[in-house]
């Protein structure tokens, strides 16, 4: 679909196709160590997260010299930016690794890391309109990059939906390693170029709470030997506080759809 739709520049949106894909194949061997050669862990944590940094050291490079992109920041419902200089590609490093780890890390119960990532992908669509209206110093390149990525976005938040069928509880088909990685690898590269890092922290706070709670329990737990949930991630605690998967999963699909809508209606009152 997105090759058949997409217009003549679209480096960006190739660019975002290759991380997706790149992150994908990261969970591939993952998921096939697990499966076909019956190791539970699957790649060993080291060689994952070394995965993970050379894909993202890649796209750092390519965010600081790209002048598409660049050093710049967007601050979420205006028209300031940050110019970060040469300190963008640690950020964009650790931003690529901490969004894929937290897609990963919701992929915890049926359909809801398919459901997030299909309301995130989807409101980006209009995320992008809204931006290219905005945006009267855009170049005809420029305008075209992003209407390409909302093509993509399109394209693969349809294909997350049909994936949903079968992965809805009780699903029939799961998402795996392989892909929660190439789900999150596309959305930090939609939020990296289009300069909304930021945006993360809005539409994307169940990611963010999810992989938050993890962390804060490990931090509680060496620090003082005491757990803040019964088990984290949160959705997982919730499950042993008698919640029901399904009803989890909309809560949180509810919440990614509520902050998304009120950041379509923020970004049009800019």
């Amino acid at each position: 679909t997105f090759f058949i739709l997409r217009d003549e520049n679209s480096l960006l949106s190739k660019v975002a196709l290759l991380v997706f894909v790149s992150f994908g194949i990261l969970g591939f061997l993952d998921d096939f160590i697990k499966i076909k050669l019956k190791r539970n862990l699957g790649l060993k944590a080291y060689q994952k997260i070394v995965g993970q940094v050379g894909i993202s050291v890649i796209i750092s490079i390519f965010v600081y010299n790209s002048g598409l992109i660049g050093s710049e920041v967007l601050i979420p419902f205006t028209n300031k930016t940050i110019d970060l200089g040469f300190a963008i590609i640690p950020l964009v490093i650790l931003f690529f690794i901490a969004v894929t780890n937290s897609v990963n890390l919701t992929d915890g119960l049926d359909g809801l890391a398919g459901s997030v990532g299909f309301v995130f992908l989807f409101g980006f669509i209009f995320i992008l309109e809204i931006f290219l209206k905005k945006q009267a110093d855009f170049s005809n390149i420029t305008i075209d990059e992003y209407k390409n990525l909302m093509v993509l976005s399109g394209a693969v938040s349809g294909g997350v939906l049909g994936f949903l069928i079968l992965n809805w509880f009780p699903a029939k088909i799961f998402m795996g390693d392989t892909g929660s990685l190439a789900l999150g690898g596309l959305i930090a590269c939609l939020l990296c170029f289009t300069k909304l890092y930021l945006l993360i922290f809005i539409m994307g706070f169940v990611f963010v709470f999810t992989i938050f709670s993890s962390a804060l329990q490990v931090v509680c737990y060496k620090l003082t030997k005491k757990r803040v949930f019964k088990i984290a991630p949160f959705h997982h605690d919730l499950e042993l506080h008698g919640i029901k998967e399904t009803k989890i999963v909309y809560l949180y699909m509810l919440t990614t759809l509520l902050l998304t809508l009120g950041s379509v209606l923020l970004f049009l009152g800019v």
